[in-house]
């Protein structure tokens, strides 16, 4: 079932509203980590001497480029872990935008969400977002312990966060922060397992941009399938 909320969200991929906040997400995306990579290649500008002479091969220039398209793949990787973060900090900015396109379209029955305060948002979001970078240093520890598992114990913990978060906001929309804990914690293996599912594509480069948007609409379908509202 959680498979067919996901398929719901890809078919309403192209809406207007859909492709405007993925417009958004990614520019901000890449903005983060262009600023990210400018800043490690400026640190390694100032660290690396322009040439090296080496004893038996003498003067040594290319070491910078070298350096430089090392860095450059190291970014793409890091952009793994990066995009944890981002997909985190979408959740307070545009998820009630992503909610709203779908439920306009699936469940035009619903009596209209209100907008859930920005102040609210924001402190939410930085909450969490202080919370998944606590977690993520944590299992950094464990991950050195683990060795070819280390994806599975990524995707398990961020999953579980990303999970419970998306979910929370969700739920919060129409029930309220009190009942949409109750209902988290009452379906919590359910979100978790979607959590995981959103977690693992944000570790493929480039695919991880569309996530965000498409995590915010699968959970609002699984929300209102586990709360009983009739899709159209």
């Amino acid at each position: 079932m959680i498979f067919a909320d996901f398929a719901k969200a890809l078919g309403q991929f192209f809406d207007p509203r859909f492709l405007r906040v993925l417009l958004i997400g990614v520019a901000l995306s890449l903005a983060l980590l262009f600023g990210v990579y400018a800043g490690f290649v400026q640190i390694l500008d100032w660290l690396t001497p322009e040439t090296f002479t080496l004893p038996w091969v003498g003067e040594v220039t290319w070491v910078r480029d070298l350096l430089g398209w090392g860095s450059l793949a190291l970014m793409i990787g890091l952009s793994v872990f990066l995009m944890v973060p981002v997909a985190s900090a979408f959740t307070g900015l545009f998820l009630d935008d992503v909610a709203r396109a779908v439920e306009d379209r699936h469940y035009p029955g619903l009596a209209p969400a209100p907008r859930l305060p920005l102040s609210d948002l924001l402190i939410d979001s930085v909450n969490f977002f202080g919370l998944l970078v606590a977690v993520n240093t944590l299992a950094l520890v464990a991950y050195g312990f683990v060795g070819p598992f280390a994806p599975l114990l990524f995707w398990a913990v961020n999953g579980y966060l990303l999970g419970r978060e998306y979910f929370q906001m969700v739920a919060m929309r129409h029930l309220g922060r009190k009942g949409a804990k109750a209902m988290r914690k009452r379906f919590f293996a359910t979100i978790w397992i979607a959590g995981i599912l959103m977690a693992a594509p944000l570790s493929v480069p480039l695919v991880n941009l569309l996530i965000p948007v498409l995590g915010a609409a699968t959970f609002t379908h699984l929300f209102h399938r586990l709360n009983g509202s009739t899709d159209r």
